[in-house]
């Protein structure tokens, strides 16, 4: 049973490093900067004798991740963790700007080392947990909430989609592309047909969409209808096809092309940008779907979608009945600052930071 399982059941409280598997190197410094490496040995020799607090913040509206993976860090590899007192928000907690969200009370050489990395997994985490849940809020503007898929796979290194998954988790996607990106919240990727598939049957949709079918007959068959820039022909071909066999047609037009619909209807030209995927193509397709009967097929658009983007096709009802989104979501926007505020228990931090205590923090048992 993963741990993500016993934490919702209310069995544990935090994830640890179970699920987190950090590297060991963490302990030798490799992770972290140099100067903090030389404080912990010039404390050691000169100021052994002190308990300082630190506290993280960050400074816009966000949701929080990363909570439960720094207070494992902390357990982890800090010295005598059990002896730091910890105080911590919860990880899909909103906050606010400069709202403390961690502190961290003990001797200094003991945890301060952690610092950098406490601040980098905060931001990554909670940026992305933060990009999904706008995209996912912007979704849901229409008054229906439409499932998001996280596509951010090759967006970015291999090696951050379990944790970008369990972010985009926390922030509220919970259909995502790769094994990895659910391996810290128990679930399997998912996903239907790529480009690639059709290719390799000739820009055949429905072969391909054929091979598909009796290769995964337990999957819900979803087609991807813009290989050959005609999606509106495609998706026909399909759902005649298939019938009610077929669940979904998934529209990818890359933003240098105008599809083939276009063209053949130019009268409707004139009043916007008909390149790529856009909403006038989008009522077409579902135009045509349902003058042939085919008001079951869900319509999947993907390509640069941006929470900006939904909640415009949301706000003049673009018939989308879920969104793919990839690159947007691991934009990291959001920076997260660590610093000493108290000294013995007494106010000392650097000019314009102080000690801002929360009454939202829970002690870390």
């Amino acid at each position: 049973m993963k741990e993500i399982e016993l934490k919702l059941q209310g069995k544990i409280k935090r994830l640890t490093n179970k699920t987190f598997k950090f590297d060991e190197r963490v302990k030798e410094g490799w992770f972290s900067a140099v100067y903090f490496l030389k404080t912990r040995e010039i404390i050691k020799r000169h100021k052994e004798d002190n308990v300082v607090t630190m506290q993280f913040f960050q400074k816009t509206n966000a949701v929080l991740c990363g909570s439960d993976e720094v207070i494992a860090l902390i357990k982890t590899f800090a010295k005598n963790p059990d002896d730091l007192e910890i105080h911590s928000l919860k990880d899909g907690d909103k906050i606010s700007p400069f709202e403390t969200v961690l502190t961290i009370k003990g001797p200094y050489q003991n945890f301060g080392y952690l610092e950098g990395i406490i601040d980098g997994i905060l931001a990554r985490r909670t940026s992305v947990s933060t990009n999904v849940y706008n995209v996912v809020k912007a979704a849901r503007k229409s008054g229906t909430q439409k499932p998001v898929i996280f596509m951010g796979d090759r967006d970015d290194h291999f090696t951050q989609q379990s944790g970008d998954g369990y972010a985009a988790f926390i922030g509220g996607s919970k259909a995502q592309a790769t094994h990895a990106m659910n391996e810290w919240w128990g679930k399997k990727g998912m996903g239907t047909m790529p480009h690639a598939l059709i290719q390799l049957f000739q820009g055949d949709v429905v072969a391909a969409a054929k091979a598909y079918h009796e290769t995964f007959p337990e999957d819900e068959l979803q087609a991807l209808v813009d290989y050959n820039n005609d999606v509106i022909t495609d998706a026909l071909k399909v759902a005649r096809e298939f019938g009610h066999k077929l669940k979904g047609v998934r529209i990818d037009t890359s933003r240098t092309m105008v599809d083939q619909y276009f063209f053949r209807n130019p009268d409707v030209l004139g009043s916007f940008d008909p390149r790529g995927v856009n909403p006038e193509l989008i009522f077409a397709l579902r135009r045509a779907l349902d003058d042939e009967g085919f008001h079951h097929v869900k319509i999947i658009a993907t390509g640069g979608f941006d929470a900006k983007r939904i909640e415009e096709y949301e706000s003049i009802n673009v018939p989308v009945d879920i969104y793919g989104v990839g690159s947007s979501l691991l934009k990291i926007s959001i920076g997260f600052t660590g610093d000493n505020v108290l000294l013995n228990g007494e106010h000392e931090a650097k000019a314009g930071r102080r000690y801002r205590p929360n009454p939202r923090l829970e002690k870390v048992e």
